[in-house]
C-alpha cells in the first residue's frame, strides 16, 4: 500500500526582528519590519489612524497578538500602514496604534504578502540594554 502522507521542506517563510531600546520600541520595530516584506513602507503617508488592543498570558504570545492585530486592521481598512505607535504595556495588555494610507500597488512597490505572525522561533527578551522581539511570519 503507498504511503498517503508525508512531510516536506519549504523555504517561505520569513523571521523578523525588531530591535529596542524599550519594549514598546522593539514590538514597533517589528511591525515595520513585517509591513516592510509586503511594501515599502517608508513612502506609505500617514492619513489615518487606526488603534490595537490586545491582550495575552505572556510578552511573547502579546507580541504575536500585536503583530496579527495589526495586519486583521490593516486588512479590514484595505490600508498600507507605516508608522507603529505602542502607547502602552501593562501587564499583558497592550494599547496602540498604526497610521496610513489605501493601498497603492504602483506607489507602494507591493511585494509579498504576509499571512500571519507565529509562535515559530519566537523570542521577546532583554540583551544587555536593548530588547529583543522575533518571530517568523507566514508568507
Amino acid at each position: 500500500m503507498p504511503k498517503r502522507c508525508d512531510y516536506f521542506d519549504h523555504k517561505a517563510d520569513v523571521g523578523i526582528i525588531g530591535i529596542g531600546t524599550t519594549l514598546p520600541e522593539a514590538f514597533e520595530q517589528a511591525a515595520k519590519a513585517m509591513f516592510d516584506l509586503m511594501y515599502d513602507v517608508e513612502k506609505v503617508k500617514p492619513l489615518e489612524e487606526i488603534q490595537v488592543e490586545c491582550e495575552a498570558n505572556n510578552p511573547e504570545e502579546l507580541f504575536v497578538e500585536w503583530l496579527n492585530a495589526l495586519l486583521a486592521q490593516a486588512n479590514i481598512h484595505e490600508l498600507g500602514l507605516g508608522e507603529f505607535q505602542v502607547k502602552q504595556i501593562k501587564g499583558f495588555q497592550l494599547l496602540g496604534c498604526a497610521k496610513g494610507e489605501p493601498l497603492d500597488p504602483q506607489r507602494h512597490n507591493l511585494r509579498t504578502e504576509v499571512k500571519a505572525a507565529t509562535y515559530a522561533m519566537l523570542k521577546v527578551e532583554k540583551e544587555g540594554e536593548k530588547y529583543i522581539a522575533q518571530c517568523v511570519v507566514d508568507v
